[in-house]
């Protein structure tokens, strides 16, 4: 067995509705085959679940499911996992409540009126870094407006990779362990090996030595 193997994305999916959960599933399927669902149900189950888990590659969270204080419950999420992807699911489509959502955390809001094709792309579009904002948004009147949460810094997205898989990548390109990795940017250890686990599947890469001479040469590329 190959213990440098990436593990498969881990999705979480907070939904009071079955039929919802299942839905969201299948599309999660459609971008990325071999992903691990796990599902919860209300909110207080959603931070049981999270606290449970040693890594998570991404949320898609209800804004209205029993327990759910709308987007305090969001603010809640991001700020005790900042490193977790959360994406927010709704039947609520006003403006207002998708700017707080984006202002509490949250990388990107889907209405639940939208189409598979538009769902799966924003969840692509999050799991590379990006921020994903609806259209209907983006179109308003007061647009400029919008506060959106901070855009990759350096060139991370350019990689395919978040801010924070660049951060563990550049150091491991200096041959740093997991655990000074951790100490140098404030993590866990598991939480590096969870970015570690992840820029391996966004480099289609096994193992850190394939990792860091995959990095160099596109960086050499992009001069």
């Amino acid at each position: 067995m190959n213990i440098n193997t990436p593990e498969p994305l881990r999705v979480m999916v907070a939904d009071d509705h079955a039929l919802v959960r299942g839905g969201l599933a299948l599309m999660v399927k459609m971008v990325e085959e071999d992903a691990e669902i796990l599902e919860t149900n209300d909110y207080n189950q959603t931070l049981d679940a999270l606290s449970a888990e040693d890594a998570v590659d991404l949320l898609l969270l209800d804004l209205l499911m029993p327990g759910m204080e709308l987007t305090k419950g969001v603010k809640t999420i991001c700020d005790t996992w900042p490193d977790l992807p959360v994406i927010v699911i709704s039947v609520k489509e006003d403006t207002g409540t998708i700017r707080e959502a984006l202002q509490s955390g949250a990388l990107g809001y889907i209405p639940k009126t939208s189409s598979p094709n538009v769902t799966t792309m924003a969840i692509r579009l999050v799991l590379s870094g990006g921020v994903y904002v609806p259209p209907h948004v983006l179109r308003g009147p007061s647009a400029d407006d919008v506060v959106e949460p901070p855009a990759p810094v350096d060139d991370a997205a350019q990689f395919g990779l978040t801010r924070r898989q660049k951060d563990v990548l550049d150091l491991m390109a200096q041959g740093m362990s997991n655990k000074a990795i951790a100490s140098e940017l404030g993590l866990t250890p598991g939480t590096v090996k969870m970015h570690t686990s992840r820029l391996f599947r966004s480099l289609n890469v096994e193992n850190r030595t394939e990792a860091v001479a995959k990095y160099t040469q596109m960086k050499l590329d992009r001069r």
